[in-house]
């Protein structure tokens, strides 16, 4: 619709009052004009992507007005986000807008202010916010959800004064340092770049591999390494506006010598069972009960210390296991070690509330695990937490225990599939971070619908295609195959989705270890050294007549 006239007498008036101005010498200034919009092509009319960066992006005929939108399909490891850098002033107040459809759509601007929306037809998201002190550009984006389906937005809207486009980069960082070795870390120092904005964040590259973004710093440590092996790096520092340095001459380092195989005496390839401690319509077991093929079982799950902020505890469910004493209990790990079996104790599950997410969280948790383990005879720890981990924090408190327990400590974490998508996701930061102490890591290939590959094909869960193409991604971004198992339902019941059949999962062992029995994907290589699978749980598996302990635990037995 278009606006109303002005009317008459309103024009009349202004007139009266600019011949008064003029005649006592006054000027009338106007009131500040904004731009409309400060996106380029906010309403996609060019029908290009032109102005903006997307990962998953197109320009669409369904629009909310004119004749193009954007859509945008998420992935498995994507959010489909796409951004726009554009110029601002500082301390000055701005609103975002735009129009969008689909199933949690994301509104914000990098580092501020964010909203969001899921809605099947267009609604329209607002975000005001107000620039920092030192503010000459904002990041505005939009994205969706992680394998959730494509979404739509339209007129996107930034309502405020322009700024001055900063198109200066940073000086060079120099003076690039490699030090401090571990087994699986070297540190990294150099002087800092100057601009006249201000440094966002430094780019550090390792090897050929893509640049990493790890903040305004001027020491970082790079962990996950390789014992006894020569790395080198270089770095560059990129300002508010987007604007990087070109790079600094490259240094190296070399790791010392560590463990490759971390946790004491387990066997080459592993069968790991988890082991309910509670009633949920499973076969009740005794530690005793677990069938032989089980080299490792994991004793589910630890509880939270209410006492003490990331601190465990443990609690042996003998009404819902039909009596099982302590003693008993106690009397049964020993037993299953004489007989050359670990038994570990998992923390987290799916209603586990165990955080750890600070220092003295971190404190807590060794402290408090290292009691427990003693206790019971435990030989180590597995790290289940589906709430999610902070890999910092945790990575702490794994070592500090290890330390405190002794070099043949298991650790083992059970990540869900979503988690180990990227080497930037924190459980994959966490299994990284402590790569020189981690036994194995067992990836529940359950419950998580379809996720892309190391191939960045997408496949459903349920088949050889979508085990093999997970599992490549952890073995081509850094684990050992020694550190990688993989994880499945033993029954329809031990998981909402994703079961299959015995001979699926050994069919995936073979690809992935032999290079035989692939589906339609076949990795490049092979992993003879590939660790073994996992199931949840030894209890649904009795239930289910053992079949997985029978037929995939002779099978991973046999592996080369």
């Amino acid at each position: 619709m278009k606006p109303p006239a002005r009317r008459p007498q309103a024009a009349v008036f202004s007139s009266l009052i600019a011949f008064f101005l003029a005649l006592t010498g006054l000027t009338l200034i106007p009131a500040t004009a904004y731009a409309a919009n400060l996106t380029v092509n906010g309403g996609f009319e060019s029908g290009t992507l032109s102005g903006w960066q997307c990962a998953a992006g197109s320009v669409s005929s369904t629009a909310h007005s004119g004749s193009f939108g954007l859509q945008s399909a998420p992935s498995g490891s994507d959010i489909g986000r796409c951004s726009q850098t554009i110029s601002v002033r500082p301390s000055t107040a701005y609103s975002l807008s735009a129009w969008v459809n689909g199933s949690n759509v994301y509104l914000g601007v990098d580092g501020g202010a964010s909203t969001w929306t899921t809605s099947s037809s267009w609604s329209q998201l607002t975000v005001p916010f107000t620039t920092s002190a030192s503010a000459t550009s904002v990041t505005i984006y939009l994205h969706g959800w992680y394998g959730l389906p494509a979404f739509g937005a339209d007129d996107v809207v930034l309502d405020g004064p322009g700024g001055t486009a900063d198109t200066t980069p940073p000086t060079t960082p120099g003076a690039l340092t490699v030090g401090s070795p571990t087994s699986s870390s070297l540190q990294l120092n150099w002087s800092a770049a100057s601009d006249a904005n201000g440094i966002d964040h430094y780019d550090v590259v390792r090897g050929t591999e893509a640049p990493q973004s790890i903040g305004n710093v001027t020491s970082w440590t790079a962990s996950g390494l390789n014992p006894t092996t020569t790395y080198s790096f270089k770095v560059r520092a990129c300002d508010p506006s987007g604007n990087c340095s070109p790079y600094g001459a490259s240094a190296s380092g070399t790791t010392t010598t560590g463990p490759t195989n971390p946790g004491g005496s387990l066997p080459k390839h592993v069968l790991t069972g988890y082991w309910q401690n509670f009633n949920n319509g499973a076969t009740v077991q005794k530690i005793s009960d677990v069938p032989a093929a089980y080299d490792l079982i994991a004793v589910a799950f630890a509880d939270a210390d209410a006492a003490r902020p990331g601190g465990i505890t443990f609690n042996l469910d003998s009404a819902g296991l039909n009596g099982y004493t302590v003693a008993q209990f106690k009397s049964d790990i020993a037993a299953k070690k004489a007989a050359g079996k670990k038994v570990i104790l998992s923390v987290g599950g799916e209603r586990g509330t165990i955080s750890v997410a600070n220092a003295t969280a971190a404190s807590n948790f060794a402290s408090t695990a290292l009691t427990v383990l003693r206790e019971y005879g435990f030989d180590g720890i597995d790290i289940d937490l589906e709430n999610g981990v902070n890999a910092q924090y945790m990575g702490q408190a794994l070592r500090s225990l290890q330390s405190q327990f002794g070099s043949g400590l298991i650790i083992t974490m059970a990540p869900q599939t979503i988690d180990m998508q990227a080497t930037t996701f924190e459980y994959f930061k966490l299994a990284l971070a402590i790569k020189d102490i981690l036994t194995i890591v067992n990836v529940q290939y359950y419950n998580s619908g379809a996720m892309n590959g190391c191939n960045g094909q997408v496949y459903s869960q349920g088949s050889v295609d979508f085990i093999t193409a997970q599992a490549c991604i952890m073995l081509q971004n850094g684990l050992r195959p020694d550190q990688v198992g993989l994880g499945l339902p033993a029954s329809t019941r031990g998981a909402g989705s994703g079961y299959v059949s015995p001979t699926i999962v050994n069919n995936a062992l073979d690809c992935l270890a032999r290079g035989t029995n692939c589906g339609s994907f076949k990795p490049s290589t092979t992993w003879p050294t590939l660790r073994g699978a996992m199931t949840w749980s030894t209890n649904w598996d009795a239930l289910n007549g053992n079949q997985f302990s029978n037929q995939v635990g002779a099978h991973v037995h046999a592996l080369p």
